[in-house]
């Protein structure tokens, strides 16, 4: 995780619980601090991040099995998906999306995701 800047609030940008590991929603910022440019380089940057986050617990992306993905204009979703699914190389979790009335940093894309570390 020391490729991502640390969190500032009372938060843990992972946490473990039995064979489940859970993140909290990464927003499209760059290692150094920076927030990526559009909602495709956005959604990259924040499954970049969870594939950090997932990597240092030893877990990767095909463990995800459940995301949320906020966005600031729902009309986004198509530029999303893109990136979001290429990220994913080929797993499908279950997805929610919602447009909401802002979000932190004035971001364009939050994504959280559940990964099981259970057999298949």
């Amino acid at each position: 995780m020391s490729d991502m800047p640390k969190p500032a609030g009372p938060y843990s940008p992972i946490v473990q619980a039995g064979e489940w590991l859970v993140t909290a929603g990464q927003l499209g910022v760059t290692p150094d601090g920076e927030m990526a440019e559009g909602i495709e380089a956005q959604t990259a940057q924040c499954m970049a991040n969870i594939r950090t986050l997932l990597e240092s617990k030893g877990a990767g992306m095909g463990k995800i099995v459940k995301t949320t993905v906020f966005l600031a204009d729902i009309a986004d979703w198509p530029k999303m998906n893109g990136p979001y699914e290429e990220a994913l190389q080929g797993n499908k979790p279950a997805r929610s999306a919602f447009q909401v009335a802002a979000l932190p940093r004035n971001a364009l894309v939050e994504i959280e995701a559940w990964a099981h570390l259970g057999a298949d």
